[in-house]
């Protein structure tokens, strides 16, 4: 049923308690596990909402490393992958590039109100999607 799960990575907790979905789903079915962080491209001219959220491309490199050792424990192999741009688009293409079936993430649940819906990835990322996508809470 899932063949391909891509689970986009970052560095907040959200991510961290999804990776037990993750494990669950990916054993379950015997998937083909993606682990996919974004490089925010940061536009010239407007200065980075959180500036101290911005990654950059080694410390990308040192999560995607850590993720994929997180998975290697629980018996699965992973294949990591690092994009530049904006960050629920990016998911999305790669989604539909890898030709996954399913997309996991973790959400801070901010984005849903109806003040952050706009600026929510997770939120673009569930219209965007050209898969289900699994957001796990």
């Amino acid at each position: 049923m899932f063949k391909t799960v891509l689970f986009p990575v970052d560095q907040n907790r959200e991510t961290r308690e999804a990776a037990d979905v993750v494990v669950n789903i990916v054993q379950t079915y015997k998937s083909r596990l993606i682990l996919l962080s974004v490089l925010a491209e940061s536009a010239p001219e407007a200065e980075s909402p959180h500036p101290e959220k911005a990654l950059s491309p080694e410390a990308i490199e040192e999560l995607l490393k850590t993720a994929k050792a997180l998975f290697q424990e629980q018996g699965i192999e992973s294949e990591t992958m690092t994009r530049e741009g904006m960050p629920a688009f990016t998911i999305c293409d790669v989604a539909d590039e890898v030709g996954a079936d399913l997309i996991i993430m973790g959400c801070r649940g901010l984005g849903l109100t109806e003040e952050g819906a706009s600026e929510s990835v997770t939120n673009r990322v569930i219209n965007l999607s050209p898969c289900p996508v699994l957001i796990v809470p």
